[in-house]
């Protein structure tokens, strides 16, 4: 017999919640069996552009159900063990509809909630040495504005649309979506679940905030300087694919995903040219995914991997290849502590990537190259009012002095990749849906230095930035 939902309608409602009895809901099921109790659930389910890095909850799900955000997430967008059965079944739970209901005719099956939200992301970035030929500050008024449809379409059918302006773009352009079907049966005597995914962004369907879509940072400023590589599987093809991919989860433990991506360069020509995209998948790329969750006494904990394989065609869509294997690990920890909450996440990727395309446009010095980065993040949440966040980051290559070639601030001097640092952030949330921020990103090594890394005279220290952001949602 599976355990069900342990939270009281008090604990539902209120700004505080036991995370031990979230914990022990992870095997919840979202059943429609007659009799059944009728839980809700206020889901905030975030976005990440890994460019900024900026997630975000939705509070339409919040309507849709009539629960508080808190029952899904410890601190959005960090997902509880209720908010990961939400998303695994679908986006499904309401049950408040307009239409005929009868097991004879299902053509009309509305939600009397309206599906829209709106979230708006205000911020202001200090870096601690200004680039040249700008000033040390970036006020982002707003840095984005996002509009979302997102919760149930219809039974067993949900999703996450997202449309984002940002003040660097001055512009809307889609953003992360996953459109699912989720249905349940019995196999080998256990619950099943199992999906279909539609999505445009390469591990925005994961339910677990290890992997990169949902991963820290939850916010991050759009100003400062991006380090020169990173694997495909950390952002490098959000929004710019789409994918269909089947999934599932066997006896509350065992899931498994797999997806089929092509490139869909959003504003380009129409039928594609490939013309200005380092990356123009070849066929169809897969990605991979399988994760064990496990609660031991108090203590939840999830261990996974992931990859992908792709062939591209750098900047047309016929003729020489490059080709990309990224492949890691992740895992996820959460420990309640009464109504506060202990977790970690870490995360290891490698990609090994054969540039011969590249390579004979003279765009690398030799054909083979990798990557190699590791992420790891712990979060203290006191009462779903404040947390305070702790990460560190690196990523190591081998040397290439054509493809990480050196330039003033964005480039390396010595034809390395390598960068890496540190987080810390503090956030308040004074009311469910109003999230204040203060974060500070150190830079140990960045572009494969310390000191002089661009051979310009710019020190990796240089691109330390504080961070100030007022994030509203509704």
């Amino acid at each position: 017999m599976h355990e069900s939902c342990s939270l009281s309608r008090s604990q539902h409602l209120g700004n505080k919640i036991n995370y031990l009895d979230i914990l022990k809901s992870h095997q919840f099921q979202l059943s429609r069996t007659e009799g059944m109790p009728k839980f809700l659930h206020a889901a905030a389910l975030l976005f990440v552009i890994f460019a900024a890095n900026s997630a975000y909850a939705v509070p339409s799900f919040s309507r849709q159900t009539g629960l508080a955000c808190n029952v899904c997430h410890t601190n959005p967008p960090e997902l509880t063990a209720f908010g990961r059965n939400f998303k695994l079944n679908g986006y499904v739970l309401a049950k408040k509809r307009i239409g005929n209901n009868t097991t004879s005719s299902q053509d009309l099956l509305l939600s009397k909630t309206l599906l829209l939200s709106a979230m708006v992301l205000i911020s202001d970035t200090a870096e601690q040495t200004r680039q040249p030929g700008s000033g040390s500050n970036t006020s982002g008024f707003p840095q984005q504005l996002s509009l979302f449809l997102a919760g149930e379409i219809t039974p067993h059918v949900g999703g996450f649309m997202q449309l984002t302006y940002t003040s660097e773009s001055d512009h809307f352009s889609m953003d992360n979506t996953d459109i699912r079907y989720a249905n349940q049966a019995s196999l080998a005597g256990k619950e099943w679940i199992y999906g279909i995914t539609l999505n445009n962004n390469p591990t925005v369907e994961d339910l677990w905030n290890s992997t990169s879509a949902w991963g820290f940072p939850w916010i991050s400023s759009n100003a400062g300087v991006s380090p020169i590589a990173s694997p495909l599987l950390l952002g490098g093809l959000a929004q710019d694919v789409a994918g269909i991919g089947g999934y599932s989860m066997w006896d509350h433990h065992f899931y498994t995903n797999v997806t089929l991506y092509r490139s869909v360069h959003v504003g380009g020509p129409v039928p594609p040219t490939g013309m200005n995209s380092s990356i123009n998948i070849s066929g169809a790329a897969p990605y991979w995914r399988a994760a064990w969750q496990q609660t031991l006494g108090n203590n939840y904990l999830e261990v996974g991997t992931e990859g992908i394989y792709l062939k591209s065609h750098p900047d047309v869509i016929t003729g020489r290849e490059d080709s990309y294997m990224d492949s890691g690990l992740d895992f996820q920890y959460e420990r309640p502590i009464g109504v506060n909450l202990l977790d970690v996440h870490g995360a290891f990727l490698h990609e090994n990537s054969n540039l011969k395309a590249t390579f004979a446009l003279d765009g690398a010095s030799r054909p083979g190259n990798h990557l190699n980065s590791l992420r790891l993040d712990s979060t203290f949440h006191w009462a779903n009012r404040y947390s305070a966040t702790g990460a560190v980051f690196s990523t190591i290559g081998n040397a290439d002095r054509l493809l990480y070639s050196a330039a003033a601030v964005t480039g390396s001097r010595s034809g390395k990749p390598n960068t890496s640092g540190y987080i810390v952030q503090f956030s308040y949330w004074p009311a469910e849906n109003l999230d204040i921020s203060l974060a500070y990103t150190g830079y140990l090594t960045f572009n494969g230095g310390f000191g002089n890394y661009d051979g310009a005279g710019r020190n990796a220290s240089d691109n330390n930035t504080v961070y100030l952001a007022l994030w509203l949602l509704e």
